[in-house]
């Protein structure tokens, strides 16, 4: 991947662009924790949410995303540019899996998005997986749940390229994953992210 030092210059200039070009706007900013172990987890609207995302997260950052996606020409590029780990969608990835539990345990932020693909052309969410719980559970951090608004507007299903429109991006305060007594992993899982699912979808 790139080094850190070159992420922050491009910071920047996606920032610029994307006010440009999608008039964003950032909201919730302060909940946003400077340091320590943490998951954001975020609805998918489009190829260019992680970039979004990242632009006033100054930290270091990584991405779990589609494995398939890193076959791809120039997005496959990109995504180990930027720090993306690949993740497969169906079944199991322990590798993926250990390696993102190792840089939250040492105080770093993952990019998860719980739909797995993107949603729907209208916006709404798809159901959640329970992995980006899973890691909160496993890693004991907080997950930051993030909604983006407008994407689906601003590249639909089906279009080759992004069109102009309106963007904004909200944080929402910390969110910590709470396995009550007796309950199984797996129940707590899907309890919790059916949780997260309606906070992200408060905002949209």
């Amino acid at each position: 991947m790139l080094p850190q030092w070159q992420l922050e210059i491009l910071r920047p200039i996606v920032g610029f662009f994307s006010r440009v070009l999608w008039k964003i706007e950032f909201y919730g900013l302060e909940n946003v924790p400077s340091d320590g172990g943490l998951i954001i987890a975020a609805n998918h609207q489009t190829y260019i949410d992680p970039f979004w995302i990242s632009v006033p997260i100054k930290r270091p950052t990584r991405y779990l995303a589609w494995s398939d996606a890193f076959r791809w020409p120039l997005v496959g590029r990109c995504l180990v540019w930027f720090g993306a780990w690949p993740l497969a969608l169906e079944g199991s990835d322990p590798g993926a899996i250990r390696r993102s539990l190792q840089w939250l345990r040492d105080g770093g932020a993952v990019v998860i998005f719980p739909e797995g693909g993107r949603s729907t052309e209208a916006g709404s969410l798809e159901r959640f997986k329970a992995g980006a719980v899973r890691l909160a559970l496993e890693a004991q951090v907080p997950i930051l749940p993030v909604t983006i608004k407008g994407g689906n507007r601003i590249w639909p299903r089906g279009w080759r390229f992004p069109r102009l429109g309106k963007v904004t991006v909200t944080y929402h305060p910390l969110y910590h994953t709470e396995q009550c007594p007796d309950e199984e992993t797996r129940a707590c899982a899907r309890r919790e992210s059916e949780e997260l699912a309606k906070v992200i979808a408060s905002a949209l």
